[in-house]
């Protein structure tokens, strides 16, 4: 996609966000190839801060796609903020009710008219003490086995000195960012198999372990040898407690 053809609302948005980014940021852009330049794409970064989705979308701005990010479907109920989202292009989505069905048919279509969807697979900022990714959630995979659209693995790192979401910390200092793509997570083994529970989870890890890898090459740092998943830890924590 030509930027020249973003036309006026989206480009109206480059025009809002990118000038503060770049007095707000020092980027460091890797890897920007690995983001195919046209044809329906989804876009997996870690999540580590709640500003990094601009950092997210600026990369991938740079790499001469549109980001698609996912948000909640009532904001597109707030005046005015709802009418902008849909001029931009961003993708409601329905949780927890018969409705979701219908949102993940707007995913697929957005995909097969040539979109770049940025879903972040941990569906939430990581809870990982020391910010490496969390277990993730199913719904890239699943996105990926209905369309056949690639999944290319990002991983961004700074955004968190930014706002921290351990602290709430909000910093207005100039702060480096990295952000960097991998190439396609190779799903080729999941090829037309029935999207199945278990096919799912096993797509989801091999996902988040391609972007758990290139985060730990930002970072000059080897990532723990499991993905941390709060949940089973909680429980854990509370049968040697009760025991």
């Amino acid at each position: 996609m030509a930027h020249r053809r973003l036309g006026f609302w989206r480009r109206f948005a480059a025009i809002l966000a990118i000038p503060v980014l770049k007095v707000w940021t020092k980027r460091t852009w890797l890897n920007l190839g690995n983001i195919p330049r046209s044809g329906g794409v989804i876009i997996a970064p870690n999540h580590v801060s709640h500003f990094d989705p601009l950092v997210v979308g600026y990369f991938v701005y740079g790499a001469g796609r549109w980001p698609r990010f996912l948000g909640k479907a009532s904001l597109w109920k707030v005046p005015v903020l709802g009418g902008f989202l849909r001029k931009v292009q961003q993708i409601p989505v329905e949780r927890g009710s018969v409705e979701a069905v219908k949102s993940l048919d707007v995913l697929v279509e957005a995909l097969r008219q040539g979109g770049a969807v940025v879903v972040y697979p941990e569906g939430t900022t990581t809870r990982e003490p020391d910010l490496w990714p969390m277990r993730g959630k199913t719904g890239a995979a699943r996105l990926a086995l209905l369309t056949g659209a690639p999944v290319v693995p990002v991983a961004n790192w700074g955004a968190e000195r930014i706002f921290d979401p351990r602290t709430s910390k909000l910093r207005f200092r100039r702060t480096p960012v990295t952000v960097t793509a991998g190439p396609p997570v190779d799903l080729s083994r999941w090829q037309g198999a029935t999207p199945t529970k278990p096919v799912l989870e096993q797509m989801t890890e091999a996902i988040m372990h391609d972007v758990s890898v290139l985060l730990g090459e930002v970072r000059g740092q080897q990532p723990p040898a499991a993905l941390y998943d709060r949940p089973r830890r909680q429980a854990a924590a509370g049968t040697e407690d009760a025991g």
